[in-house]
């Protein structure tokens, strides 16, 4: 038994000592650098104000002239070309002028130029050599999931010092995504590697998931086999502890041993983030609950809200459907915005969010035997955001069933039952270590993360030079 037990832990290691390598020293990368997107700050900051005496059709006639059958939510924005309404659902999303209901996809590269040159300019980037350099669905940096809705996507290069690069929807001439030089060239060198994301690979979703949690199975199953060597080989001489090897073996066993902790939970947490609902849940809501959120609104009831006029400094405004009511919220700032109900009085200031009476009719109708929402507080173990920094978020919990509703948009930010509870712990903070402790001293963790992932690769490096020679002798015999 222990002789297959070295034999397996041997190949696999040679197998995998360089992927190892790869993820210890791309994570430490990624801890400092995370993928390219477009934050809230900066997509905020390149919306135009909108224009308050153009003239525009009602939301009702919006959402019919889309063609979203099971549309929850409209938003107006002004782009370059005149304000349009984003008209969004299950089933997708779709842009038409305010001021006729026509189509506002965007299909010229010409129009998609304009709309990245003014998102640039009201951040303050240098458009002067702005282009168009692509229209393609797939890109390294436009891969994930969550782009689906909005390809093909036309790529602007700004040509500024920074080499940015911005992303426009096709479908709703939104700015989508940017990226720049120094983001592209630290994420080849990070997330890209560690998560095994080539585009060729990438774009195919089911394909890439097996791919890497295989990888990661294997990986994790080598690790387990070297911890059980590990302790097995272990020599206590004079109260210490000692390794029957030498040279580069015995700096691997030892390393190893006094790593073993971090090293196992590290490679197992790593192979859970892609679980993907094979062993825990996936936080999704139910279908059932689906349908409450995303039940269509008669729109026709948001009349009294095209009648309100729209604060004077909003850069967007949003209609959305939220327990059977309208609401239109106004984004004045960041963090700062107006809400309305239909019929009801403006909200703002501090009381611009959904309240925890709104909030618990919601969570009502989920599930059976909820408590009164509670505020969710900044430290809490299961942390949760709202859309709007600052924002109130809000826990309803139903048995051992919780809800995390955001009261700036009504949006479910965490449905979290006991699977997905453990979830956390077992992949979040062994694997980002965002522990409470750790998360109130972000020095230290970054200190701490630095330093883990380092041992990692030194230790990693032992195995690829062990495996090196054990690869050398065996094609030399």
């Amino acid at each position: 038994m222990l002789s297959a037990i070295v034999l397996l832990h041997r190949w696999l290691g040679i197998a995998f000592c360089l992927l190892f390598a790869m993820w210890f020293a791309t994570g430490i990368v990624m801890h400092f650098v995370p993928f390219p997107s477009l934050t809230a700050a900066e997509r905020f900051a390149g919306l135009v104000p909108l224009d308050r005496g153009e003239t525009r059709i009602s939301i009702a006639d919006a959402v019919a002239a889309s063609g979203i059958a099971d549309a929850t939510r409209v938003r107006l924005i002004q782009r370059s070309d005149g304000a349009v309404y984003i008209v969004s659902g299950l089933s997708g999303s779709r842009a038409v002028r305010a001021s006729d209901g026509q189509d506002a996809a965007v299909m010229s590269a010409d129009v998609a130029l304009a709309i990245a040159e003014g998102h640039a300019r009201q951040r303050g980037l240098d458009v002067a050599r702005a282009a168009i350099v692509a229209r393609s669905n797939y890109d390294q940096w436009s891969v994930p999931n969550g782009f689906d809705r909005h390809r093909p996507l036309f790529r602007a290069a700004l040509g500024d010092a920074a080499a940015t690069e911005i992303y426009v929807s096709s479908p709703t001439g939104e700015i989508v995504l940017d990226t720049t030089r120094s983001e592209r060239a630290w994420n080849w060198a990070g997330s890209v590697l560690h998560w095994i994301y080539p585009t060729v690979l990438r774009r195919n979703w089911a394909l890439w998931d097996r791919v890497v949690w295989t990888l990661s199975l294997l990986a994790l199953i080598a690790a387990l086999l070297g911890a059980v060597l590990g302790i097995v080989r272990i020599q206590p001489r004079a109260g210490r502890i000692s390794s029957p090897y030498r040279g580069w073996h015995a700096l691997h066993h030892l390393i190893g041993l006094a790593a073993a902790v971090f090293l196992l939970s590290w490679i197992f947490s790593g192979w859970l983030s892609m679980d993907h609902g094979r062993l825990f849940s996936r936080g999704q809501l139910t279908p059932t609950e689906a349908g409450v959120m995303n039940a269509a609104p008669d729109w026709r009831e948001a009349a009294s809200l095209d009648r309100q006029p729209i604060s004077p400094s909003a850069r967007e405004a949003e209609w959305l459907a939220f327990n059977g009511n309208i609401y239109r919220r106004d984004r004045i700032g960041l963090h700062g915005q107006t809400l309305i109900s239909a019929g009801g009085a403006p909200r703002d200031g501090g009381a611009a969010f959904l309240d925890v009476h709104e909030i618990g009719a919601l969570t009502a109708r989920l599930a059976a035997g909820c408590t009164a929402p509670s505020l969710l507080a900044g430290n809490d173990d299961y942390p949760a955001r709202s859309v709007i920094p600052g924002a109130p978020v809000y826990r309803s919990a139903c048995g051992d069933l919780w809800f995390d509703v955001d009261g700036a948009d009504g949006s479910v930010l965490q449905r979290l039952d006991p699977s997905r509870r453990a979830y956390r712990w077992l992949y979040g903070a062994l694997h980002t270590l965002d522990f409470p402790i750790f998360l109130a001293h972000p020095r230290l963790r970054d200190v701490v993360i630095v330093g883990l992932c380092a041992l990692g690769l030194v230790f990693s490096v032992t195995g690829i030079v062990i495996g090196w020679r054990r690869l050398r002798s065996s094609l030399a015999a």
